[in-house]
């Protein structure tokens, strides 16, 4: 019973115990491929869908690409509000969209400083039109209410020089210390009517792009199977819904991960309690994500990796390095992948042109460490 409380503990206050086991091996691989222009314009929504159609991402063919140097990309972005539907109502227009991605950022910290500045000199030259913001956005435990100070000193300071809105993912600690906090959220929705840069309409929500549906997820309820049945409902409804020629899903928790927190329905490297395992984030990965779209952003673990193994098709990405790090784990001897770091914080930059999504890692020194490329 002892050890049961403390893989409960280290699973809910990840910040404050180190459960992580090193050793183990993640395999490095690289090839030489390069990037391409994009030009990003949106129309984003809420929360319900109008387009028909799908693209099975076992469809996606793959390939990558390793440098020390950047591949330069150019365009713009208009990201402009405009009514609740996930798709394109004319049809299935040529994808177009730079933006970037990373977690676990709520530290007030230098290290989210730097991060914000890399990603300023980043997204100058790629004209980003958002940052995908991938939950834990509070540690360690969420705020208090939509006037709570940590949205100045963990938010709207670190990011003050960063003219870009932030798509706002849920993660654990958003919910409080033990994670099931579940009035919590309302703050942080509430928040968006007073910021001009933080955009979170609902727990979970759909975004459209030309060519590109973005699904943002909401897995720290999953975690405890709360109201599953209704978002998994709205997952499903979204995905079938879409014509897109890309479709991304984002969320907090990972379905393959070599950090500490590892893989879905085995996190901590341990098959049970069943619940803390993450065995309602596996089913519900499983049934209503994998294979159904093309790529699964992540954070929770404090790296960045995107490993090997898809799920069906889908690529899996952590990009939890919004303003720390931990350890890889290697539970279980871990998970092959293309590029991983756990030694410094680091963002990941998405370019979508026509059928080719462009990848790239960049540190929090705004140094491009990885490229990949997914070509369909």
């Amino acid at each position: 019973m002892r050890r049961l409380a403390l893989i409960a503990s280290c699973l809910a206050l990840p910040t404050l115990l180190a459960c992580a086991d090193d050793g183990g091996v993640g395999s490095d691989t690289n090839a030489d491929e390069v990037g391409s222009d994009t030009t990003a314009s949106a129309d984003e929504v809420g929360e319900s869908t109008a387009s028909a159609g799908e693209t099975s991402a076992s469809d996606v063919s793959t390939s990558d690409t390793s440098s020390t140097s950047d591949t330069s990309s150019s365009g713009t972005t208009d990201a402009t509000d405009t009514t609740d539907t996930t798709g394109d109502g004319d049809g299935d227009p040529v994808a177009n969209l730079t933006f970037v991605a990373f977690g676990d950022a709520g530290e007030g910290s230098p290290e989210q400083y730097a991060v914000a500045n890399a990603v300023e000199m980043v997204c100058a030259d790629k004209d980003c039109a958002f940052v995908l913001y991938l939950g834990d956005n509070f540690y360690d435990d969420g705020v208090a209410s939509a006037m709570d100070d940590q949205f100045q000193t963990k938010f709207e300071l670190p990011y003050a020089d960063l003219d870009l809105p932030f798509k706002v993912v849920l993660g654990n600690h958003d919910y409080g210390l033990l994670s099931f906090a579940w009035e919590k959220s309302a703050y942080e929705i509430e928040y968006t009517n007073y910021s001009s840069k933080w955009e979170l309409p609902s727990e979970y929500y759909g975004m459209a792009y030309p060519g590109v549906d973005l699904f943002v997820l909401d897995t720290t309820q999953f975690m405890w199977d709360h109201d599953t049945g209704t978002q998994q409902n709205w997952i499903n409804q979204q995905i079938a819904a879409s014509s897109a020629t890309w479709k991304i899903a984002a969320a907090h928790h990972p379905y393959y991960s070599n950090g500490e927190h590892g893989n879905a329905g085995n996190y901590e490297g341990l098959p049970f309690p069943p619940q803390l395992a993450g065995d309602t984030v596996k089913d519900v990965l499983d049934e209503s994500i994998c294979g159904k779209v093309d790529l699964y952003l992540c954070g929770h673990d404090h790296n960045r990796q995107w490993v090997k193994p898809t799920c069906q098709g889908t690529d899996l990405i952590v990009s939890g390095g919004g303003a720390k790090t931990t350890d890889f784990a290697y539970h279980a001897g871990g998970n092959e992948v293309w590029w991983e770091d756990d030694s410094k914080p680091g963002f990941l930059l998405v370019q979508i042109t026509g059928n080719t999504m462009h990848t790239e890692f960049y540190d929090s020194d705004g140094v491009m460490e990885f490229e990949r490329d997914i070509t369909k």
